[in-house]
């Protein structure tokens, strides 16, 4: 990879961050609202999704070990990892924080947090596609393994 194109990917790489971060923020700094009931099950749930992304958030993170990077840039020096959780999605941290900003998104009964939960859900898809270019460039193997596994929802095994 030439120079300029390291940067440039590292630069786009943090405008990821950057633009994530704030929707992020808006997300959790909008005030819960009357839009649609949010009974005590539906609280519950929202609770559950929030804890369990976070939860899952932590335990994909640990499990790429040295291969962790702040942006969605891959580390040349890491290693494709397909075990563990990433044999079931490939972007684990990515559903984590999906489940999340849903479990936020239903508690807040808010439209606007609506809004923002679903324009969080078209960035990270457009977010992983950059990510899996990159990686296809960095692991030969990465293309076979994007073929076989999912996104971000695990799907039933095959038989």
């Amino acid at each position: 990879m030439s120079t300029v194109s390291a940067v440039t990917d590292a630069a786009k790489g943090w405008a990821f961050v950057v633009v994530q971060a704030i929707l992020l923020l808006l997300l959790v700094a909008l005030p819960s609202a009357d839009h649609w009931p949010t009974p005590t099950a539906v609280r519950r749930v929202g609770d559950i999704l929030f804890v369990g992304g976070l939860l899952l958030v932590a335990v994909a993170s640990l499990r790429l070990g040295r291969s962790l990077t702040p942006t969605p840039v891959p580390n040349q020096s890491g290693e494709l990892t397909t075990t563990g959780l990433y044999r079931f999605v490939r972007h684990p941290i990515y559903t984590g924080v999906l489940a999340l900003v849903v479990g936020l998104t239903i508690r807040s009964g808010n439209l606007l947090c609506l809004l923002v939960g679903l324009v969080l859900i078209v960035f990270f898809n457009v977010k992983a596609r950059w990510e899996e270019d990159k990686l296809a460039t960095v692991y030969d193997d990465y293309r076979a393994y994007a073929s076989e596994t999912p996104r971000f929802i695990p799907r039933p095994p095959r038989r």
